[in-house]
């Protein structure tokens, strides 16, 4: 299978490294165009890929096309496109956040089935541990959809998952990343607070964070039940559980959730 890119900015690269270092797809079966000429050359040649210098010419030339560009500009991409894509009928597959399967397949203008994947990766895909929700159109079939949760697979992890549910998993997965950085920036600096210097807090935060979602992923415990492990009965830790509740931690998070899921329901109405 032959594998385009049209955008090889960092997502696109760790896609395509995942992809190559698990064994999904050979560098020489992956093409890739991005304005930056240079680097995605050099990116290119450092993996054994091939780099073109005309959108087009990855489309007439690939089973599968990752559209890999911003959400301000997919639409104008694929205006540019379509016709080669209608011509060639490749499998479109956007990572472009709000952007729906309908308000893709519109830009075509055509009643000729289009096969379209949506996926919502996110940033973690850049260090092989991301997660991405995959969904495919009418037109696109049982195995398109599993494909290309097997190449998702090999950045993190990737699940089926009804488009309606997008803007929740946006929340939850794309948009977490930057909840936890902030939380365990919290954490140094409250060690900072306490006297520890900067650089190690944060360097110890980061690993009891990293430990503990390795803990949680692979026990069959729910989080709670580990809470309690960690708990001892009038010390250190729950004082702090307290605290944090008193001061309506919880429902604060499922708060800032909700924010992100209007926020990205109101992004798709445009």
């Amino acid at each position: 299978m032959k594998i385009g890119f049209i955008g090889a900015g960092n997502m696109a690269t760790a896609i395509v490294e995942g992809i190559v270092q698990k064994g999904f797809s050979n560098p020489e079966d992956i093409y890739l165009y991005d304005i930056a000429t240079e680097k995605v050359q050099a990116f290119a040649e450092k993996i054994g890929a091939h780099a073109l210098k005309d959108p087009q010419a990855v489309i007439q030339t690939v089973d599968t096309l990752i559209l890999a560009v911003k959400p301000n500009v997919i639409k104008g991409v694929l205006l540019a496109a379509k016709e080669a894509i209608v011509a060639n009928d490749p499998l479109i597959v956007s990572i472009a956040a709000g952007t729906s399967t309908a308000a893709l397949y519109d830009v075509f203008e055509t009643d000729q089935p289009i096969r379209i994947v949506r996926v919502m990766p996110n940033m973690n895909a850049m260090v092989g541990e991301g997660a991405a929700a995959v969904c495919g159109n009418s037109a696109a079939t049982e195995e398109d959809v599993k494909q290309i949760i097997d190449l998702f697979n090999a950045v993190g992890k990737a699940w089926p998952l009804e488009e309606k549910y997008f803007s929740i998993f946006t929340a939850i997965a794309g948009s977490s990343p930057a909840y936890t950085f902030l939380f365990i920036d919290s954490i140094a600096r409250a060690a900072v607070k306490n006297g520890l210097p900067k650089d190690l807090a944060l360097e110890m935060a980061t690993q009891a964070i990293l430990g503990s979602a390795q803990t949680l992923a692979t026990s069959q415990e729910n989080p709670w039940t580990l809470i309690d492990r960690v708990s001892s009965p009038g010390g250190t830790t729950v004082a702090g559980i307290v605290e944090l509740e008193d001061n309506a931690f919880i429902s604060t998070v499922i708060k800032g959730i909700d924010a992100t899921i209007r926020k990205d329901e109101e992004l798709g109405k445009k």
